[in-house]
């Protein structure tokens, strides 16, 4: 009786197949191909799904990000952007201020608000409403794309309300869409290792797909590089997909590589180059379900984003203009860059930049 026992060669070559052939790939599809060195192989198999699903189209849109506090109840481990409220550095900007940085800032190609910050039990639910309502009404062809599904736990905590009341009320006030942060590793083993003393996965997850039956569509991250294992990233992906099965609300998914604490920490404390892309391919690979994979040049950088879009990535992000919370916690990137300079990458990569809206309707192709 012969024994056939599978090689790591035979084994890729099985997942190869299921690609070409639009098969959902399995949890332990995930876990070989994060311990399998060949990225390459990776590589392609994930450029060959994004050719599928996006041609050689790669899309960013003109964006600000701004913070309206940065006062936290939370001190999860891995977080410098958060402070204390009285403590140095601590701020709770009023609608007023806000639109004050604004000014300095806008200009009218900008589509979108990316609005995010600490859980500041100091104010009211109210103070959240009004901060989009004054955004709202000053820019009012402007997106607001506002808050993680950890925030929205909060605020359903500060308010009483259930979390489609927070929503229906931040609708009311201008919201557009949610932010995807919140989600780390949506294990709760590894949320209690990492202190995040936010919405857990249940909550994470509940309130997306509350979002979603409302009819708001919405972004998802996944923060890695920490203690998690790569089963913890696939089965993170694998609930994702799931609820997207369900619900079918996510626009987009992006992975976000973990910051060291100090812009001064050596190449060992940051996820290497071979990892950020293995991880775009690989979430490209098992989000069959999802349209775009974004490379998020503020964590990895803008030339290994370049590189990604060959790699299963079909969206940059945005312009910025200054971006903070990975900043905090030691990033090295820009904190902004030019639409040229976007649009520059990706003709680069032998791509087609598309600049589009919050919701993926094309404003103009860069062919």
């Amino acid at each position: 009786m012969n024994v056939v026992i599978p090689t790591e060669h035979s084994r890729m070559q099985e997942i190869r197949e299921k690609v070409h052939y639009g098969q959902r790939l399995t949890l332990e599809d995930g876990v070989f191909l994060y311990e399998s060195d060949d990225l390459l192989a990776i590589g392609q198999m994930a450029n060959e799904v994004n050719l599928r699903k996006n041609g050689k189209k790669v899309y960013f849109i003109e964006n600000m990000s701004l913070y309206f506090t940065n006062v936290c109840e939370s001190h999860c481990a891995f977080c410098s952007f958060r402070r204390d409220q009285g403590e140095e550095g601590a701020y709770t900007l009023t609608g007023e201020e806000m639109l004050a940085y604004i000014e300095k800032h806008y200009h009218p190609g900008v589509r979108e608000f990316h609005i995010v910050g600490g859980h500041n039990p100091h104010v009211p639910f109210d103070y959240y409403v009004e901060s989009l309502r004054v955004l709202k009404q000053h820019y009012p062809d402007v997106t607001l794309k506002a808050y993680t599904a950890a925030e929205i736990e909060f605020f359903s905590r500060l308010s009483g309300l259930s979390y489609k009341e927070v929503l229906e009320e931040l609708v009311k006030a201008g919201l557009g869409t949610l932010t995807g942060g919140g989600a780390e590793i949506l294990s709760d083993e590894y949320r209690k290792k990492m202190r995040v003393e936010k919405a857990d996965v249940n909550q994470y997850l509940e309130v997306h797909r509350t979002a979603h039956q409302l009819g708001i569509r919405t972004h998802t991250t996944m923060l890695y590089g920490a203690i998690e294992t790569h089963r913890d990233r696939i089965e993170h992906l694998i609930k994702l997909r799931e609820l997207q099965d369900e619900t079918n609300g996510f626009m987009v998914f992006i992975p976000l590589s973990m910051q060291p604490s100090s812009p001064k920490a050596s190449i060992r404390r940051r996820n290497s180059a071979f990892e950020d892309l293995k991880t775009i391919a690989i979430s490209r690979l098992m989000l069959d379900n999802f349209q775009h994979i974004k490379a998020y040049f503020i964590n990895i950088g803008t030339q290994l984003t370049q590189v990604s879009l060959a790699m299963g990535a079909s969206d940059v992000h945005g312009t910025i203009v200054k971006e903070r919370i990975s900043h905090s916690a030691g990033a090295l990137t820009p904190e902004g860059i030019t639409r040229e300079d976007l649009i520059w990458l990706v003709k680069g990569a032998g791509r087609i930049p598309v600049e589009r809206d919050t919701f993926y309707n094309e404003i103009k192709v860069y062919d």
